[in-house]
């Protein structure tokens, strides 16, 4: 039996006003918004999405919800699992440090499909997306405590489409609790090393995740009793203390490129030891990476597929290194076999440094060692990942990430209109902001 104490989060999630947010918090929702429209938009691209559409048609019921990046519509379930196949197809969307996993990818589809279902408002999406940014996180934390191992993203997103499901469509306390417990039982617990050390479509197991968030409002519509979930134990209740207090939406991490975060500072630490120097990819004898140990887990292989590039630290940094950038278009399948990459690849060593795996993974650091055909030897200093919450990221730079990227697909109208349908008004319907976002005529 809950006593009308034990609904804290739940009264949270459904008392959460627009209007009572912190001016950063309200920021943070719009930049997680556009930032996880560009990880949707180029995810549409790929093959895993393909996979994902395929198994939404055999699968789930037709209806009339849009999926992002195709003409197809399917029902609550269908839409939201095409949009799980497409969201971290290309590792760029945002994390949180302490749970080592990427809230937003988990649950995005889950509460576009509901928000266009319900026709909600902008305003009404953005508070559904920010409970469901604190649920999820406090959530993690919660589950890692309870089996004393990291999860990938995919065993965390049920709850946040509970969550998000639950705001924008009104449910009750009750509700929301059967809900909530549904979907946090079932939820699937997917290691997180296995991902790093075996990269394919399965990655953080998000599409997996995502079916099992909607099939979760199915069941609790259907009467399925879930009876309390994690954080309504003795033992985990601590995580919601701070609740309306401390939003940990503002303490996300966004990513500059494509892949995985912990190969993220030996890209910076190699670019700027080379920029700094005026270094060419053609003067490189040798680099070596000095960084934490779970960055030197990562795959080294020459990719064949984009999740072997993605969740690869040798390859990355090679592109980067040669190309001048990660993104889409050095991690699509169909830039894997640049020879100079490839030929970089083997001029590269990672390695292990105590001092750097100490900080682990409060910060995670590298530091980059370039010898050059001529015998010079050039060190760097210690590097962090950009993108971090300790750097207050702000809406322009997230404007600019999406425009860097997302050109490869969106015209540049579009770029420009789907930027405005972020930074504009609160009372437009969510119908209209997917539908501009789906327009054909903004795709190349």
């Amino acid at each position: 039996m809950l006593y009308e104490s034990d609904y804290k989060l739940e009264n949270y999630i459904i008392g959460l006003k627009w209007e009572d947010m912190p001016e950063d918090v309200r920021e943070h929702a719009r930049m997680c918004f556009l930032d996880l429209i560009n990880a949707l938009v180029l995810g549409s691209r790929s093959a895993q999405f393909r996979a994902g559409l395929k198994a939404a048609e055999s699968v789930f019921a037709k209806g009339d919800l849009p999926v992002i990046g195709t003409e197809k519509t399917f029902n609550f379930a269908g839409a939201t699992s095409a949009m799980g196949h497409s969201s971290n197809a290309y590792d760029l969307d945002d994390g949180h440090k302490i749970i080592r996993a990427h809230p937003g990818t988990s649950f995005i589809g889950g509460l576009l499909a509901c928000a266009y279902e319900q026709n909600c408002t902008y305003k009404e999406f953005l508070e559904a997306l920010i409970v469901a940014y604190e649920a999820t996180i406090r959530f993690g934390e919660a589950v890692i405590d309870h089996y004393k191992y990291y999860h990938s993203s995919g065993t965390f997103g049920p709850f946040g489409i509970a969550a998000g499901v639950g705001k924008m469509r009104g449910y009750g306390k009750e509700r929301l609790n059967n809900l909530l417990a549904v979907a946090e039982f079932n939820a699937p617990l997917i290691p997180a090393g296995r991902s790093v050390e075996y990269p394919s479509m399965n990655k953080d197991g998000v599409a997996f995740g995502a079916m099992i968030g909607a099939l979760a409002v199915y069941e609790d519509a259907a009467g399925f009793v879930g009876n309390k979930h994690l954080l309504d134990g003795e033992d985990y209740k601590k995580y919601l203390d701070d609740l309306g207090e401390k939003y940990y939406i503002t303490e996300l991490y966004f990513k500059p490129y494509a892949g995985c975060r912990w190969g993220h500072p030996a890209i910076d630490a190699a670019k700027s030891l080379m920029q700094e120097n005026g270094v060419k990819a053609e003067d490189i004898e040798k680099v070596v990476i000095k960084t934490f140990y779970q960055a030197t887990r990562l795959s080294k292989i020459v990719p064949k597929t984009t999740d072997e590039a993605q969740y690869n630290i040798a390859f990355p940094v090679a592109s980067a290194i040669v190309q001048g950038d990660f993104g889409y278009d050095q991690a699509k399948d169909e830039a894997l076999n640049e020879p100079r990459v490839i030929e970089m690849m083997k001029r590269l060593s990672f390695e292990k440094d105590d001092e750097i795996d100490a900080m682990f993974p409060e910060h995670r650091c590298c530091r980059a060692e370039i010898t050059l055909k001529n015998g010079q030897v050039l060190r760097g200093k210690l590097c962090e990942p950009r993108g971090e919450p300790e750097e207050h990221i702000h809406l322009d730079w997230i404007e600019e990430k999406f425009t860097r990227m997302s050109k490869a697909v969106f015209t540049d109208k579009a770029i420009e209109e789907v930027k405005a349908l972020v930074r504009g008004p609160l009372d437009v319907k969510m119908r209209d902001v997917i539908n501009k976002i789906n327009d054909k005529e903004n795709w190349k």
